[in-house]
Order: C-alpha cells, then sequence, then structure tokens
C-alpha cells in the first residue's frame, strides 16, 4: 500500500513563502536541504504526517507561470471562521467563506487563499470527509 507523503510547489522567495505558511497555517520548517542550484524546505505541523515541500531555484527570478493544470493544496482546520477573520485582519485577503450545499445539504464550509507565488488554498472546516 502506498502512502503519500508530501507535494511540491516552486517559490521565488523562500523567507516570504515560509512566513506566509507558518503564519496561516503553523507549518514549520521539518527539514531544510541547500544545494548548488536550488533548496529544498519541507514545511510540517504536528497536525499531520504529510509535508509541504517548497523548491526554492536559485537562478530563478520571475515568477512561475502556474498554468492551467495545478488546482489547490487543502488545509482543514476546525474553526474555519476563526481563521478567515484573522488571515483577513492580518492582510492575506482570504476569498469570501462558502457554504457548499447543493440539493440543502451542507458539504463543507470554506475559502480559498492565495500564498505569495498565486498557488491557491482551499481551507475547510473539519469535519466529515475533510478530517
Amino acid at each position: 500500500m502506498a502512502k503519500y507523503i508530501h507535494s511540491m510547489i516552486r517559490v521565488l522567495d523562500e523567507a516570504r513563502s515560509v512566513g506566509f505558511y507558518q503564519r496561516c497555517f503553523g507549518l514549520k520548517i521539518a527539514d531544510r536541504l541547500d544545494f548548488d542550484d536550488f533548496t529544498l524546505v519541507y514545511l510540517s505541523n504536528d497536525e499531520s504526517e504529510s509535508e509541504l515541500e517548497l523548491t526554492i531555484n536559485k537562478s530563478r527570478t520571475e515568477p512561475y507561470d502556474l498554468g492551467d493544470g495545478y488546482g489547490h493544496v487543502a488545509f482543514s482546520v476546525e474553526d474555519v471562521d476563526a481563521l478567515h477573520a484573522r488571515l483577513e485582519a492580518e492582510g492575506f485577503a482570504p476569498r469570501k467563506l462558502v457554504d457548499f450545499a447543493p440539493g440543502g445539504e451542507l458539504i463543507a464550509r470554506f475559502f480559498f487563499i492565495a500564498d505569495p507565488d498565486g498557488y491557491q488554498i482551499e481551507v475547510l472546516k473539519r469535519g466529515g470527509r475533510f478530517k
């Protein structure tokens, strides 16, 4: 059986990205591997064994073209309303909270926010299938 361990995204500014993920989601550096041409930073917290890998290509100066294939990364939180309010107060500009209830049954309460490189992040209220 396979075990999901991490996802990787390419970012321009290590400090800016690490700061964003730490302030918004409590992720901290689990490991940092520095090479001549690039650096790998693994972020995690006590909520999950999975990690977010940031790749910083040292010669890159232009923003990455995210294309039309990238969807989003998702986090679940106990109090989505409180996190939304805090992120908004801190100037992170989360999009509006959404109650997804097709057919009248609430399936999810969530919002999206973009990281410093434009990657979309879905933040869901923990519960049901969104543990």
